[in-house]
């Protein structure tokens, strides 16, 4: 990346192309091998989002004593659990790319659901930060997470299907795949990890 600021930019404006539907907006990704590699950078771009989400849950987690570990332990549990539930759904798709006939798709798809979800992390910000800097509006924040939750999954689906480019059906089938993979990654690390979110 010669341009780190405005690659991201750039990145973020095609990937929002996407969630609107415009296939245009892979034109402003890299759909190269190294821009497939260049991708997982949205990993640390997400970074800071991510890192609020999790300290703001470790700060509740040790004020209820839910967990017999200190907060950067539960930080960094969460980051193991977070990361991995990005990186190794990915990993299980490249292994049966061919087998679902979306090879040939694979690098748009992963490159531009790696941007995607970093943009996503961003937009899913906002509801952490009412309820740490306005504990009285935590039910508005619930809401707020919740509707941006559905909103984010819409927008998830979109850049599936438009960068799949294979067709509603089978960009909502890998969709969908994906997403229970992420989920079930998830939840297997967190048990793993001795980490209950729902718990809170």
């Amino acid at each position: 990346m010669t341009n780190w600021g405005a690659d991201i930019q750039q990145y973020f404006h095609g990937v929002w192309r996407l969630m609107t539907g415009r296939a245009d907006g892979l034109r402003h990704l890299d759909i190269s091998v190294d821009g497939f590699w260049n991708s997982f950078y949205a990993v640390p771009v997400s970074l800071p989002a991510l890192l609020i989400n999790w300290l703001a849950f470790a700060n509740e987690a040790e004020a209820l004593m839910l967990l017999p570990m200190s907060r950067l332990e539960i930080v960094l549990r969460l980051a193991l659990s977070s990361i991995g539930s990005w990186i190794l759904p990915l990993v299980g798709l490249l292994a049966v790319a061919k087998q679902a006939r979306i090879a040939d798709r694979l690098i748009h798809y992963v490159v531009a659901s790696n941007w995607a979800s970093a943009l996503l992390t961003w937009m899913m910000l906002p509801p952490t930060l009412l309820q740490i800097f306005f504990p009285a509006l935590a039910e508005i924040a619930m809401f707020l997470s919740l509707v941006l939750f559905f909103l984010t999954l819409f927008l998830s689906w979109r850049v599936t299907v438009v960068a799949l480019a294979k067709g509603a059906a089978m960009g909502t089938g890998v969709f969908f795949g994906m997403l229970v993979a992420s989920i079930a990654t998830l939840l297997i690390l967190q048990s793993l990890l001795g980490i209950n979110v729902g718990s809170l």
